[in-house]
């Protein structure tokens, strides 16, 4: 058999193989994205949801900031149990108890208290 005979055998048999990825570990993260700060997190993903906090989240996630003086911010009395936040820029009131954050007020650009 001629080299480019064998060649094309190889290149046939090769076509008919099927793609498969290579994976890292038992999680089925590809390893370029299991070496990362976020395992298997594609870095689009990981800067699209960082410093992204919703409801839902636990405030203590995050650093965080209480507002003590809720009035310096024209921020509405709070019900039993609640208490105002500041995390990434954003006032968040958050549950005393639990710490979960039950809604997103809105932006600052700066600490009042």
């Amino acid at each position: 058999m001629s080299l480019r005979a064998a060649l094309v055998v190889f290149l046939a048999v090769a076509a008919l193989v099927p793609a498969v990825p290579v994976f890292a570990g038992s999680k089925g993260c590809p390893p370029g994205l299991a070496k990362k700060a976020q395992p298997c997190v594609p870095p689009g993903q990981a800067k699209k949801h960082a410093g992204h906090i919703g409801r839902g989240d636990r405030v203590t996630d995050y650093p965080y900031h209480l507002i003590r003086y809720p009035d310096r911010y024209g921020l509405d009395p709070l019900r039993p149990g609640e208490r105002y936040y500041v995390v990434n820029g954003q006032i968040l009131r958050v549950s005393e108890e639990t710490y979960e954050v039950l809604d997103v007020i809105r932006a600052i650009s700066a600490l009042l208290d």
